[in-house]
């Protein structure tokens, strides 16, 4: 892993990260899936991961569409797909093809997929807008591109309201904006997708609530654990502020009248006519 990879995913690619990620796919699986239905993502299809990663989800997708189908995984990250290589092997799945590219360089030939999924990828990027364009001209007619991604990220709330976690929050949508992310990147999504021929057939919010000893309470938890130390090197939180926090979280974590507001996540379904 080169230090460019491990920076050009805010969040990086380190081991914990991929304990995360896995984590991850498991607490918000039942959410991609029912997206996936709604699309209408089906056996035999051809479908784009978008910004794959270790390829949680893209073995999910892969069973969806049978052996008759291919899924065609594209991440930038070669110790991500080299963490996908090793389940492909050992379960022996054939019908997964691994890219590795930066997905704002897409390139694929018009008509040649029928569907394209994309979680928590597009707020990360500068040039989200080429990704729509490519996916839109690579989908057959119609084809779906189904998202799940961040608006109004700031709202997620810790009840009752905390400080610290404000500021944290605060800190992480800074970090995203600072390398050209945006962290309310649904709200602009609908807008790209139309810009690029698709109709904007669906969206659909997702609002969770987390309480102490769940495992959705455990998602910010890995999190926040990972990427405070990041957001300090940065200098958007100081060493005091990210005591403070881990001595608050603990707190609540014992805590059974609190809960966690979860950034609301928008379902967003573009169709190609």
């Amino acid at each position: 892993m080169t230090t460019h990879e491990e920076r050009e995913y805010v969040l990086g690619t380190n081991d914990e990260e991929l304990v995360r990620l896995g984590f991850q796919h498991r607490v918000w699986g039942e959410q991609a899936f029912a997206l996936w239905d709604r699309a209408g993502f089906a056996p035999g299809q051809t479908l784009l991961d978008v910004g794959c990663g270790p390829g949680f989800a893209t073995l999910d997708l892969a069973r969806l569409v049978g052996p008759q189908g291919r899924i065609i995984a594209v991440d930038h990250s070669a110790r991500f797909l080299d963490h996908l290589k090793g389940p492909l092997a050992a379960q022996g799945v054939h019908n997964i093809e691994t890219r590795l590219q930066d997905v704002e360089t897409l390139n694929l030939p018009s008509g040649s997929i029928d569907g394209a999924f994309a979680r928590w990828v597009l707020c990360y990027l500068g040039g989200a807008q080429s990704v729509v364009s490519a996916v839109a001209k690579a989908l057959r007619p119609g084809g779906v591109f189904a998202v799940q991604d961040y608006f109004n990220y700031r709202t997620a709330t810790l009840a009752p309201k905390s400080a610290i976690f404000a500021r944290v929050v605060e800190a992480v949508d800074a970090s995203w904006r600072a390398r050209g992310g945006d962290s309310d990147f649904a709200g602009r999504l609908p807008g790209m997708m139309q810009q690029c021929g698709l109709e904007v057939r669906e969206i659909r919010p997702i609002l969770r609530v987390a309480r102490p000893g769940s495992a959705l309470w455990d998602w910010p938890t890995t999190f926040f654990r990972n990427y405070i130390p990041v957001l300090v090197e940065m200098g958007l939180l100081t060493p005091t502020d990210q005591a403070e926090f881990h001595a608050e979280w603990a707190n609540r974590s014992a805590d059974p009248a609190t809960f966690f507001c979860t950034p609301p996540v928008f379902d967003v379904i573009g169709v190609k006519p």
